[in-house]
């Protein structure tokens, strides 16, 4: 899932217009960076446009940020946003969880192994389960209890540790609490959530169960960016499994759990590429 690690990345957005795939890729051919991956989507409701493009330089003096002021002059008559990030770049993340192992053990043998290019600077959870798991992986780990009594100085505690971090991306690897409403908003566009999804959808306790009783032929899940609507935020990507009458909810429950940890990691992923964009309550992702 990873891209090639030595081109750069140009992401950018601005009002629908013409020549707007024009302006990124002549300028790139005019400071010689050879395109390797492009791509591009207008959403005719919104009148965005959107567009991500891989390229490595031929210059071996390439200098990013002569590049990044010539090319804000383009830009700006396009009232384009954009972002570069250079090759090899690990975005800091903090992980959450419960306990509830088994999505924060995927993402930890995938960080092992070199697969997501983030750099976890803490674990952080309000029960002390997982902690063995962070210290085999010498990773901080943060243990917060938490109460409905207690959960605005739970969360300004968490707060901290993400400021202090530097995080950029905070990952909710099956997270059991609700965030309040200044979390959410605190974390707006860089917090990633994973949950099961099922069709017809069951609330409460033991979902999987409730779907093994009801003879569900699909197990699935959803990563989404958190707001304000519990479960509801912009969705990044969603994976989906077939089971069938020879299945019990334990298999249910382990076949929940795969798809879980696989489409929390590619969200992971799309993320820290650049390749998803907020479209008001939407996202555009370019997928590999």
């Amino acid at each position: 899932m990873s891209r090639n690690a030595d081109t750069w990345i140009l992401t950018a957005q601005c009002p629908s217009r013409l020549g707007t795939v024009d302006v990124i890729t002549r300028f790139l051919k005019e400071h010689r960076c050879y395109i390797t991956e492009q791509q591009s989507f207008d959403d005719r409701h919104t009148e965005r446009f959107f567009i991500r493009t891989e390229f490595y330089p031929q210059d071996p003096a390439f200098d990013a940020e002569a590049f990044q002021a010539a090319f804000a002059t383009r830009a700006e008559a396009f009232e384009m946003a954009f972002e570069l990030t250079a090759p090899g770049t690990r975005m800091p993340v903090v992980i959450m969880v419960s306990k509830a192992d088994h999505c924060l053990n995927d993402l930890l043998y995938r960080y092992r192994i070199g697969q997501l290019p983030i750099d976890i600077r803490a674990v952080v959870s309000n029960h002390p389960d997982l902690k063995p798991l962070a210290d085999w992986h010498d990773l901080p780990y943060y243990h917060f209890p938490i109460t409905a009594d207690t959960k605005t100085e739970q969360e300004a505690k968490v707060w901290q540790v993400v400021q202090e971090t530097g995080a950029e991306l905070v990952v909710l690897a099956r997270y059991m609490q609700v965030l309040s409403s200044e979390m959410c908003e605190k974390l707006s566009g860089r917090a990633i959530n994973i949950h099961h999804s099922l069709l017809p959808g069951f609330k409460g306790a033991k979902p999987y169960h409730q779907a093994y009783e009801k003879g569900v032929k699909l197990v699935g899940a959803t990563a989404h960016y958190i707001n304000d609507d519990l479960d509801e935020g912009p969705i990044i990507t969603q994976g989906v499994e077939s089971v069938s009458h020879a299945d019990y909810s334990e298999d249910l429950v382990a076949k929940g759990r795969d798809v879980e940890c696989i489409t929390l990691a590619r969200a992971v992923v799309y993320h820290v590429e650049r390749r998803v964009f907020l479209n008001k309550r939407r996202t555009v992702v370019f997928t590999r």
